[in-house]
């Protein structure tokens, strides 16, 4: 199988599995009614998938540097499985809703950058960085589609429905990697069996790779607010202006909006090569900060402009996504390059965990869905990419091989 035939393969396979990211933050406006759950509840059964999988991903990720990438892969989709299928038999309220989302958390731990690990041992540096760009594109665009698919589903055969269709996909994902993706034929070399697996002080002394790692985590943080909880946002909007948002759906918009962050983030990867990984991101992570800053206040004045904010304030979120793991992937030790995507990965969802609890937690303090609620829950996840930029400024971390060099 050739090397672009592979990266078709994963992207196609990662594209199935994460038709069922988004099932929950898409229903999320109704099961909040449906289980009487408080914001701050909601916002735990968001976050606990990105705690799961920022506790697992240091193991799973890190023994593909011992063990072919294709194994951990195949327990990664099947324990999503188990999540997603939790979900359609079991879960009745908060509590197995959170299990439920442990399960699909634990089961990306063990997909998606063991996806890309995956492809890193079997492709050349050449094809590697445009790989990394297909590959998050592939997986922006099915979670895009997850909450249209979603929102379809669970009003032709009811919320269990929209999971039992995520299972279905997913399920097919494994026997398309099972069937297809070629083993490692190639045996580890020296250095990789004699480094102690689970050491990961080389790797944080990495300042270039952690430069990169620390922004992601950030950069995860604020995508994991806005794809959280945009749906109950623009529900929010749309009923305080007495505006009919049927032409564009909050679901809609939710998908528009991600698959425009897809398009953006090859872009920016292609920008990041062309014009400088570090002028890309900070420019990405500038306007970041303006947009989130007041996307809640000026957003919840009319459904239209909250569309139209929430649409741009995606694509320049997802702009610098590929470039930052292409950063940290291109900045790692070869023998060290499952660990260093375990930590970069950990502590990208680290804050995708605290993300959505911090728009629940704000809300809830601030009042409740208001206005000015809103606007100081984004407004607080701005501030925490404002002190991520001061971080990546001071450390400066280097660019890849083949970027245009920053000055």
């Amino acid at each position: 199988m050739s090397p672009r035939t592979l990266v078709i393969l994963v992207c196609l396979a990662q594209v199935l599995v994460q038709v069922g990211a988004f099932v929950w933050p898409a229903l999320l406006p109704e099961m909040i009614v449906l289980w009487s759950l408080t914001n701050s509840e909601a916002g735990w059964i968001t976050a606990m998938f990105y705690g799961a999988y920022m506790v697992s991903v240091p193991i799973l990720v890190t023994l593909t540097d011992r063990f072919d990438a294709k194994i951990i892969y195949l327990f990664g989709v099947a324990v999503m499985v188990l999540g997603h299928l939790m979900f359609v038999f079991v879960a009745d309220g908060f509590t197995t809703a959170m299990l439920a989302r442990a399960l699909a958390g634990i089961g990306w731990a063990g997909t998606y950058m063991t996806g890309l690990k995956l492809l890193a041992d079997r492709v050349d540096g050449k094809l590697m960085s445009r790989a990394v760009a297909g590959h998050a594109a592939s997986i922006g665009i099915s979670g895009a589609l997850s909450f249209s698919i979603a929102a379809v589903l669970a009003e032709s055969g009811g919320w269990q429905m929209a999971f039992a269709v995520s299972a279905a996909t997913a399920a097919l994902a494994w026997i398309i990697i099972a069937m297809f993706a070629p083993w490692r034929r190639e045996e580890p070399n020296a250095i990789r069996s004699t480094t102690p697996l689970f050491n990961f002080g080389p790797v944080f002394r990495n300042r270039s790779a952690m430069a990169y790692a620390f922004v992601y985590c950030i950069h995860t943080l604020e995508m994991s607010a806005l794809r959280g909880w945009g749906v109950a946002f623009l529900v929010f909007v749309a009923a305080s202006n007495n505006t009919s948002s049927a032409a564009l759906s909050p679901t809609f918009v939710a998908t528009a909006l991600a698959l425009i962050g897809a398009l953006s983030s090859i872009v920016g990867n292609e920008g990041a090569i062309r014009y400088g990984r570090q002028r890309l991101i900070i420019l990405a992570m500038l306007g970041s900060i303006l947009i989130g800053g007041m996307i809640g206040f000026v957003g919840s004045m009319s459904y239209p402009l909250a569309v139209g904010l929430m649409l741009i304030y995606g694509m320049v979120i997802w702009f610098d996504s590929s470039s930052l793991t292409a950063g940290t992937a291109g900045s790692a030790e070869p023998e060290r390059r499952g660990a260093t995507l375990a930590v970069h990965s950990m502590m990208g969802y680290a804050g995708g965990f605290v993300g959505p609890l911090i728009v629940g937690v704000t809300l809830d303090a601030a009042g409740g869905h208001s206005s000015f609620a809103w606007g100081t829950a984004f407004a607080v996840v701005a501030g925490l990419m404002a002190v991520a930029l001061v971080v990546f400024i001071a450390i400066k971390p280097r660019d890849l091989p083949g970027d245009r060099t920053t000055t």
